[in-house]
Order: structure tokens, then sequence, then C-alpha cells
């Protein structure tokens, strides 16, 4: 019941009392009547409001939202993935390009626990945005997909998101080793860490090596919510094996 019909429900039960004042025998129950109706109204009052408090609290557009401890910036080895998913033909897989290591995304991450994933209902990202970020993500249905499963957590608009996503890539030194290899190699994941610490200025730990089957898939960057890089922690993954294999970029 909303308030208008509060008002209205409230004056015709005073309206009625009103008309039983006219007939003195009847005021013991006139009073018990204006008492039962007062309370009533309160009730009926303090309901909504107490209902829409409740509800508030529960909003799933903020469940989550902002509430994480930094990011994992992911940046995919194209190679390997290009050889294992052949009818890929986005840039990221396009022959000639000499692609090597390309943005996936930069995800917010838990100190401790499974990090918050797609917090809220995400719209489309802007044109004006996904043609941008083209320049550094392989296809539009990645860029959508990381602004729904990872953006909305960040407490930041899309616009923002992908703008801090292109600073933390940017910042991020890969070593020309890598991005200039012609031939497949096999590499200790200790070295490859390390190397991109050397590159940075950053300490070790701030670098994951994500792998399957002994190959590798990604590389994992630990930074903080200014983008500073710092340690990971055991919340994010680690390649269980000691070498990775590395395809050269075609």
């Amino acid at each position: 019941m909303g308030a208008p019909s509060l008002c209205v429900f409230c004056a015709k039960v005073g309206a009625s009392n009103l008309d039983t004042e006219m007939h003195p025998s009847s005021r013991p129950m006139r009073m018990k009547g204006l008492v039962i109706s007062a309370l009533l109204c309160t009730l009926l009052y303090l309901t909504p409001s107490a209902l829409a408090k409740h509800h508030h609290h529960y909003n799933d557009s903020e469940k989550g939202t902002g509430n994480f401890d930094y990011y994992l910036l992911a940046l995919s080895w194209a190679p390997n993935y290009c050889a294992g998913h052949p009818n890929d033909h986005s840039s990221e897989c396009r022959i000639g390009g000499h692609t090597a290591f390309v943005l996936h995304g930069l995800w917010p991450q838990a100190n401790s626990g499974a990090p918050p994933m797609s917090c809220s209902t995400a719209s489309p990202v802007a044109a004006e945005t996904v043609d941008h970020m083209l320049n550094f993500m392989p296809s539009r249905g990645l860029i959508q997909h990381e602004w729904q499963e990872h953006g909305t957590c960040s407490g930041l608009s899309a616009h923002e998101y992908f703008a801090k996503a292109e600073q933390a890539f940017r910042n991020l030194h890969v070593p020309e080793q890598y991005q200039k290899a012609n031939h497949q190699q096999q590499l200790n994941v200790s070295d490859l860490e390390k190397s991109f610490a050397d590159a940075n200025h950053a300490p070790p730990e701030a670098f994951r090596v994500s792998c399957h089957a002994g190959e590798l898939v990604s590389l994992e960057v630990c930074v903080d919510k200014d983008l500073q890089y710092q340690g990971c922690t055991q919340s994010v993954r680690e390649c269980p094996v000691n070498q990775v294999d590395m395809r050269p970029p075609q």
C-alpha cells in the first residue's frame, strides 16, 4: 500500500470515529477504535519504509563492486594459444602478425579465496571503447566478456576499467627475447618470471606463469590498485611444472 492509499485509509478510519463521537453512549468503543486505528496506520506507514531499506541493502548492483584486494594483469602467449585454436581468426592468430604476449584482462583479485566475478549485470561496452581496446585485445567478444566477468567487480565504469587495463599493459616491459623469439624453446618457469621482474624492477613474486600440459598459457602479473607491482598471494595459481614450452610468434 503506497503513501496516498495510507492517507485515504487513515482518513476513512478517522471519519468513522468522528461519526461514532456523535453518540455519547459509544465513547468507550470510540476510544478503543482510535487506539487500534492509530496503531494500524503507524504499522502500515513504517512497513514499506523498512522493506525498502532491506531491499536496498541487498541491491545486486552494489554487491561486491570494488570489494577486492589487488589486480591480476593477464597476458596470453599467443603462439601457444593459436596452435591449439586453429579456427581462431582474430588478430591474435593472424599469420604474419608476430604476436607474442596479448592483453587478456585485468582481474580484481582477493588475497585469499576465490576472486569476485560477475558482480552486476553488464551493459554492452560503448563502441568507441571497444574500437580503442582492439589495439590491445584480440576480439570484441573478449572485451565484452572481460567487462562482464571482471570489470563489473572493479567499482569503475567500463571506460575507466579499460583505461586502467591499458595503462597496466603499457606499464609492463616485455623482455626483448620473447618478442623476437624465432624458434620453439623450453624455458624454466623461475627464469621466465625472473626475467620479467628484472626488466620491470619488480619483485619476482609479482609474476606467475600459468601453464597447461607443459605449455605456457599466460603470464599473470600482480599489481595493487595503483598498478604498482606487488607479490602475488596464494590465491593466484602457479604452474606445477618447472619448465614450459614456448612456440615462436608467427
